[in-house]
């Protein structure tokens, strides 16, 4: 039988991870995947690009995306406000593959226990960032996966809600009433049938996960429609306004080391993985340890994590395999 640390610490550990799902999904389609109006905006979309981009040292050298190679992007959710660089509440690995047209998403819970990389101590894998922001972080990922990770995203978790916001917000079909508890819309009734969203509605959609008896199957769906709604919504887009908040949103919420060049090549070369996406979440065991909340990734999970993406790298990628989640 499940302690109640243990179903406590189940229910919630999921819930950063999804959202950067979310958001990582609609950078990738919406800025990398070339959307109807790209040619047309070049200019809005290369500034874009500029505001996003940091200088990161990945420790790729001369990169190049345009020979189509298998390539490792790390995305990192953070929750962050002003004064407060805040913690990665959410980091997924992932691994396009051009020449099989598919991304695997792995994610790494928060509460991870690992060594840090550069400190040479060992906390939750989520502190990296706080201790030494995106390089750090990508480094812990890299040791903690054995994989090498050639560029970074960072999201910041209120980019949904700008999202969504700048396309005129979405319309999606819920066959669930309830009324709203969470942090953005407490108290909002989510009608069943048809219902328009503006983005802090949206979030508090995705975000809901106590009322449904379906559990991660409903939240899933509701993920799904929202993220198929934004990028039919932006996708169809003429209004050079409209694409202008777009690119606001992305712009004040991304931060990649991706140059616009990068994006160029991956919009390219890359852009037909959204075909065939495939998501993983490192299993691992809940414990306490000193008054912490920790996970425990066992070597053997390490190993199979590891072997997956090199599988996915080398076109082999079988996800019967594995344990999948949809």
């Amino acid at each position: 039988m499940q302690s109640r640390y243990e179903r406590k610490h189940q229910r919630r550990k999921s819930k950063p991870k999804r959202l950067v799902k979310i958001l990582g999904l609609l950078v990738l389609l919406l800025l990398f995947g070339g959307g109807a109006y790209a040619y047309s905006t070049y200019d809005a979309i290369k500034q874009t690009a500029g505001k996003m981009h940091v200088n990161i040292d990945t420790g790729s050298g001369n990169k190049t995306f345009s020979e189509g190679k298998p390539i490792n992007l790390l995305l990192l959710g953070v929750d962050e406000r002003p004064n407060d660089k805040g913690r990665s509440d959410a980091m997924i690995v992932a691994t396009l593959n051009p020449k099989t047209n598919s991304l695997l998403m792995t994610s790494i819970p928060r509460d991870t226990r690992t060594v840090i990389a550069g400190r040479g101590t060992t906390s939750k894998i989520n502190s990296a960032y706080a201790y030494g922001g995106t390089e750090m972080a990508m480094k812990t990922v890299e040791n903690f996966m054995d994989i090498k990770i050639d560029d970074v995203i960072k999201v910041n978790m209120e980019g949904l809600v700008d999202l969504v916001n700048a396309v005129g917000g979405v319309t999606v079909h819920n066959d669930l009433s309830w009324i709203d508890e969470g942090y953005y819309k407490k108290g909002y009734h989510y009608r069943k049938g048809d219902i328009h969203l503006n983005g802090e509605q949206a979030i508090g959609y995705v975000r809901m996960r106590h009322k449904d008896p379906r559990g991660d199957f409903g939240r899933n769906q509701r993920q799904r429609q929202v993220i198929q709604a934004v990028v039919k919504k932006g996708a169809s887009i003429r209004s050079v306004g409209n694409l202008k908040e777009i690119l606001d949103a992305i712009g004040s919420n991304v931060k990649t080391s991706l140059t616009f060049d990068d994006m160029k090549d991956i919009a390219q070369n890359y852009r037909d993985c959204r075909q065939n996406i495939y998501s993983y979440e490192v299993h691992g065991v809940p414990q306490m340890i000193d008054g912490g909340s920790y996970v425990i990734v066992s070597d053997q999970e390490k190993a199979k994590v590891h072997n997956m993406i090199q599988d996915e790298q080398d076109g082999q990628l079988d996800m019967s395999k594995y344990k999948t989640e949809n």
